[in-house]
């Protein structure tokens, strides 16, 4: 048996099969952003090539299928989600546009608020209200309720977010609702804030709901699809999605939580290079994955990825737990201008998988970062895709010099800024989230991973003065053989604020034990192998306004003085987090958290087979060998 993993990407759709002794088959195919299920059809259509079988019998002798998916990422990025209305409580329908009334440029007096992905005259108010305690002050008003529906009916939404005060609590109102909407909106979306983030803070909660409703048709659609065409081709086993948080979930229940796949192919890259970190046994690395048109950076810190609930993209706030991964505009498809200054520039534009860098012979007539490559020579144009494609080496030429000519250069001049600026661009991004954090990157390797960073790595090394770069053999493709190193993972979380003095022990154990109850139960609706639970809270100061993540593993929940390791371990946090703690001030429990976890085997890592040479990159061995290289070995 056999497991794939398929990551799909801006330019290419890569894809991976591990057989249970390890040995490991990749392969490419070009990304197909119409429908983005067609790419990855063609990339299992590859790899039945490179493993000699046909599609049927590749697929018959696969246990699981991991996927990453940039379709929610495309739709916010692109604002191609679905027509959404919001339903909030009487009085608060502009909550989504005051956000936290801050700016992300706080002192940038011209900067324009993002664009509220349900326009005013759908944010509707209903009469209800709940107390903060979960207590009804004004039940449901059904004749407000169905005059909000009769106006979502009118407007032809498809989807319907649903975020009543309070409901973290007590989320009566929102349950009834969704049951008068099914009955006179048959088919529209559906999703509750008590559902989808109930937790406390009103802006994250509306935010995060309302994301989800706009994303969730279309992601629904392409994953159904998906899962139909390898149904149709002879696969019947389970479809797993990666999420933000760096577990993977079944369709349905991605679907459910869609906001939670915005991060889902970025997702795949910190599992492998975790996976890849635990091989060589190197703890801290800044793991850097520069594909088609972005580079992502995060960080792995004593063996494992920092998480963050304070993501956002395309202006919009999506609360829930995932990976803290940094994107920046640059990758192998970013192109480079000169602007009226006679400055050049490269991105944030891309060229994309179409028409791509000029090379590609696809029309693409200005320069990117891909065709500076090939005129420095650090591509082969005749071994690109291992062989399957062939570069244009004499389109980039010319498009080099045309670039050249505006910056009064020679073409290998031009080439060369383009690879600098770049450089810099993606070494000043992984400066900045490093040192964002209080770590100093000299001492951690960098982990190159990705169609393109392989290339870009010993530059960016030097001008961080970091010494040790980490680079694995199948770098071109970590995110989806990473995505086969991930268990399936369910967060749960409740909101009970109060301080660690006064909270009763036996209350927090019982909410820890409820949780743990609603993981495993979802957890076992499709798995029935070991299972891992892992506690943590979100806490603050009495006088703060924001909260920290505080892991609660070891602690035993039946001690009698559970609160004050509790706060002990919040103060040892906070200073471990920014050199400081308070013992004398009340540690405050903000959010009880907890996720249950299915552990699947260890993925196998030995050789790769000789087919999969085929999928390497130009110069690299088939084997996947991680190479660790001291600052003495540093050679582009």
């Amino acid at each position: 048996m056999i497991r794939i993993g398929i990551d799909v990407g801006g330019t290419f759709t890569d894809i991976v099969a591990v057989a249970e002794d390890g040995t490991v088959t990749f392969a490419k195919a070009t990304s197909t952003p119409q429908d983005p299920s067609i790419g990855v059809m063609d990339a299992v259509n590859r790899l039945a090539e490179e493993m000699a079988v046909d599609v049927p019998a590749l697929l018959a002798q696969t246990e699981r299928v991991v996927h990453g998916t940039t379709v929610a990422t495309n739709a916010l990025l692109e604002r191609k989600g679905a027509k959404v209305g919001l339903l909030t409580t009487e009085g608060h329908r502009d909550v989504l546009e005051m956000r936290e009334g801050l700016k992300d440029e706080r002192y940038n007096m011209r900067l324009a608020a993002p664009d509220a992905l349900v326009p005013r005259h759908l944010r509707l108010g209903v009469a209800e209200r709940m107390r903060a305690e979960g207590v009804v002050h004004a039940p449901l008003d059904l004749t407000s309720l169905d005059a909000a529906i009769d106006t979502l009916k009118a407007a032809e939404v498809t989807s319907v977010a649903v975020c009543y005060l309070h409901s973290y609590k007590n989320s009566t109102h929102e349950k009834a609702t969704r049951t008068r909407l099914e009955e006179r909106m048959p088919g529209v979306s559906i999703s509750l804030s008590s559902e989808v983030f109930p937790e406390i803070k009103e802006y994250e909660r509306v935010s995060t709901t309302v994301v989800n409703a706009y994303v969730r048709p279309i992601v629904g659609r392409y994953l159904h699809k998906l899962g139909e065409r390898l149904k149709d081709t002879g696969y019947d086993g389970p479809v797993l999605i990666i999420l933000s948080h760096g577990g993977v979930a079944p369709i349905d229940e991605a679907v459910r939580l869609a906001a939670a796949t915005v991060l889902s192919g970025p997702a795949g890259g910190v599992a492998g290079a975790r996976h890849g970190a635990a091989l060589i046994g190197a703890e801290n690395l800044v793991p850097f994955d520069m594909g088609g048109t972005s580079t992502d950076i995060s960080m792995i810190v004593d063996g494992e990825p920092a998480l963050s609930t304070t993501r956002g993209i395309a202006g919009q706030r999506i609360a829930l737990q995932s990976l803290d991964i940094a994107s920046i505009a640059s990758g192998g498809g970013s192109i480079a201008s000169v602007d009226s200054g006679g400055i050049l520039r490269v991105g944030p534009e891309s060229a994309g998988a179409m028409p791509g860098p000029a090379c590609y012979g696809n029309g693409g007539t200005e320069v990117a970062v891909t065709d500076a490559s090939v005129v420095l020579g650090f591509l082969n144009p005749a071994n690109f895709l291992g062989g399957r494609a062939t570069l244009d080496q004499a389109a980039a030429e010319a498009a080099l010099d045309r670039l050249a000519g505006r910056l009064s250069v020679e073409r290998a001049e031009a080439a060369e800024g383009v690879h600098r600026v770049i450089n810099t661009h993606m070494a000043e991004g992984i400066r900045l989230v490093s040192v964002r954090r209080g770590v100093d990157p000299r001492r951690f390797a960098l982990l190159s991973f990705g169609g393109a960073a392989g290339i870009h790595i010993t530059d960016i090394a030097r001008q961080l003065e970091v010494r040790r770069v980490v680079v694995p053999r199948t770098a071109a493709v970590l995110s989806a053989w990473g995505m086969l190193a991930t268990d399936l993972r369910y967060e749960v979380s409740r909101t009970h604020v109060g301080d660690t003095g006064s909270l009763e022990a036996e209350e927090v154990r019982t909410i820890y034990a409820e949780m743990e109850q609603e993981g495993r139960r979802r957890l076992a609706d499709a798995f029935d192998g070991p299972v891992t639970v892992r506690h943590s809270a979100d806490m603050r100061y009495g006088e703060q306004i924001y909260e920290i993540d505080v892991p609660l593993d070891g602690i035993d929940f039946a001690r009698t003085d559970l609160m004050a390791e509790v706060a002990t371990r919040f103060h040892a946090r906070h200073e471990e987090l920014f050199t400081y703690s308070l013992p004398d001030q009340d540690a405050v429990l903000v959010n009880a958290r907890l996720a249950t976890i299915g552990e699947f085997a260890e993925l196998a890592a030995r050789a790769l087979s000789r087919r999969a040479g085929r999928g390497c990159l130009p110069g690299q061995s088939a084997d996947l060998s991680w190479r660790l290289a001291g600052g003495a070995g540093l050679q582009p």
